[in-house]
């Protein structure tokens, strides 16, 4: 790997910081304007449509595959930015086929095979881009500063990310205004028209990909050299090794199972959650593209509060902040669920606030919490296995959502039984992460870990002696 750059200064921090700016409209214009339109206004089912949704968490290992190939070679004189344009352009291109396909079935045209087929290849596409641009993303904000800013550089760049869900929200929400328009051929549902959707898709791939190309311009050094003698002695784990690592200790079981409850259920909404505004209180496109501004601009001053107190309060550790953000997010499943049984709409605006605070302390803690669960001289095996399994789990959630509510609708009789069942269960399964979570100690694992280095040391020692 490359040699780091001796500085990196917070304006060129914040530069960088805009690809994740993209990277959370991006975010919103899928799971926040498309699943909206195509399951409340189209009528397609959310069990498709989420399954489609979420193929980009389900494809995550391809990332580390394109993570390692841009550690051993360079492409065009580089090994980041190859991959990081490369995944950012398909996934532009992709949106806007998704938009031109969307406005397609808009016009009253049947979702044939090929609409569908389109439709797949489009969203195959980015999440093929997503996976191959990510992982060489924070490859490249490794390479880029040195160890003492990494922290700061993460930190940025991930509050861009929150900001991106706000940004997002509000930017849709104006390219998507409520009308009383609506082809002939449609159930009277669409409140805008055909071209009006084609053109937010179309302007949201220009900004978007705009972001992702001057963001990291300049950002890395042509004909970077490929990896250290060190690196190239190292042979990469497989997932299956790294399964048995992390498995082999009880507190990263736990750690484990906990990751994967806590992502699976709290993200059942993400699908879901602007339908449900549609389909039980008849909110209008305009209005539920919003809803990542309201719960984004919440999650990034949760973020920002906490990280500060973090380095502040001492009893606020990572693991007390897990305990916090499940714990609202719990309170919030539930709220939405009694909003949806009871048909109280003036809950769901607080139950965005506090998704959104819940969230942004829930992700410093969880973060904070990996780095705490991954021991010195193997981090880089665990953070990779922690990021499949962030990945995958998040992946199931969003489907999921989708899943519960089809599943609700149809047993259930109604949306106001199928979206408060879905949340209800979120509900629970987040408790049963809470249980996962009581029984991890960190400071057992970390001493656990140091006897087990001081003897691996011990027996490299002896070998050197002999």
């Amino acid at each position: 790997m490359s040699d780091p750059q001796p500085n990196l200064s917070v304006a060129r921090n914040i530069k960088i910081g805009f690809f994740h700016l993209g990277s959370g409209m991006a975010d919103v214009i899928t799971t926040g304007v498309w699943n909206r339109i195509m399951i409340s206004d189209l009528g397609f089912s959310a069990t498709a449509v989420g399954l489609l949704v979420a193929l980009r968490y389900f494809l995550a290992p391809l990332g580390v595959w394109a993570g390692r190939m841009s550690d051993r070679r360079a492409i065009g004189g580089f090994r980041r930015l190859f991959w990081i344009w490369l995944g950012r352009g398909v996934m532009a291109v992709s949106i806007v086929v998704l938009g031109a396909i969307t406005a397609h079935l808009a016009r009253g045209n049947p979702a044939d095979f090929a609409a569908w087929a389109v439709i797949s290849l489009a969203l195959l596409a980015f999440s093929l881009g997503y996976a191959f641009s990510g992982s060489t993303f924070l490859a490249l904000i490794y390479d880029r500063a040195p160890e003492h800013q990494r922290g700061r550089a993460v930190g940025i760049v991930w509050t861009f990310l929150l900001l991106g869900f706000t940004v997002g929200g509000i930017f849709f929400g104006l390219l998507l205004p409520s009308s009383d328009a609506h082809p002939e051929g449609m159930a009277g549902t669409l409140k805008f028209t055909p071209e009006t959707i084609f053109n937010l898709f179309l302007i949201g791939a220009l900004v978007m990909g705009s972001l992702w190309f001057f963001s990291v311009l300049g950002e890395e050094r042509r004909n970077a050299t490929v990896g250290s003698r060190q690196e190239d002695r190292e042979q990469p784990s497989s997932l299956r090794d790294d399964l048995k690592l992390a498995w082999g200790n009880r507190q990263t079981r736990y750690f484990f199972w906990y990751l994967a409850l806590s992502m699976l259920f709290a993200f059942t909404q993400d699908l879901i959650l602007e339908p449900f505004a549609a389909d039980v209180f008849g909110m209008p496109a305009s209005t539920t593209s919003r809803f990542a501004a309201y719960w984004g601009s919440m999650a990034i001053l949760g973020t920002v509060v906490f990280l500060v107190l973090s380095r502040r309060v001492k009893w606020l550790t990572n693991t007390a902040m897990n305990y916090l953000g499940v714990g609202i997010l719990v309170a919030t499943f539930a709220l939405l669920a009694f909003s949806s049984f009871a048909e109280i709409r003036p809950l769901v605006t607080p139950a965005l606030i506090l998704l959104g605070i819940g969230l942004g302390i829930w992700n410093v803690g969880t973060l904070g919490l990996m780095m705490d669960m991954s021991p010195f001289g193997k981090a880089g095996t665990f953070l990779g296995f922690w990021t499949l399994v962030v990945t995958f789990s998040r992946g199931g959630g969003v489907a999921g959502g989708g899943i519960l509510r089809d599943l609700g609708v149809q047993f259930g009789g109604s949306y106001t039984v199928g979206y408060g069942v879905a949340f209800a269960i979120g509900a629970l399964g987040l408790l049963v992460a809470l249980y996962a979570l009581s029984q991890i100690n960190v400071r057992q694992f970390k001493e656990a870990h140091q006897v087990e280095d001081t003897r691996d040391t011990a027996k490299i020692l002896a070998g050197a002696m002999d």
